[in-house]
């Protein structure tokens, strides 16, 4: 093989791999939203074009909210910017971010705690049952912590279900 049927191949390559970059780097722009301080989507500028109605996947996290596992038991709410995770037998652990990332039909928050360590919390818009109690829950949460994933059920936390008296 030639040296000009090399260069050749080294200059389709170079072109491959440019446009994949370009993608990359247009679908990493794409999931960026902008979000005020309180962690809420923040105004549009005023020169951009109108904006049509959210789809019914939507969520509203600009309330408290409150997500609750079972086995293990856990419980986080997250306020504005703080997070506080409680689980029988473990320290309390609490955590600020600087604001949710929204995608069509979820909300990721990627917080930390003081002392550095890394806590991802995901609410998605599905209905969720706790599995224990017959409890309906309008979004699904996922903590993940270092080593550990916590799935479970999540509302605002004005909004959560009462559990039924016994009888």
């Amino acid at each position: 093989m030639d040296a000009s049927v090399i260069c050749a191949k080294i200059a389709r390559m170079n072109k491959a791999l440019a446009a994949t970059a370009a993608l990359l780097a247009s679908m990493g722009l794409a999931a960026c939203q902008p979000q005020a301080p309180d962690g809420a989507p923040a105004p549009p500028p005023a020169d951009a074009p109108a904006i049509t109605a959210a789809p019914s996947s939507s969520m509203d996290i600009s309330k408290p909210i409150t997500a609750r596992g079972t086995e293990p038991f856990w419980a986080l709410t997250i306020d504005g910017k703080a997070f506080k995770l409680t689980r029988p037998e473990h320290p309390d652990v609490i955590a600020e971010a600087p604001g949710a990332a929204i995608a069509s039909g979820r909300a990721i928050w990627v917080a930390k705690t003081p002392e550095g360590q890394q806590i991802t919390v995901t609410l998605y818009a599905s209905a969720c049952s706790d599995g224990m109690s017959d409890s309906k829950y309008p979004l699904t949460a996922e903590v993940v912590m270092l080593n550990e994933s916590l799935r479970g059920c999540a509302a605002k936390t004005a909004e959560l279900p009462r559990e039924a008296p016994p009888k």
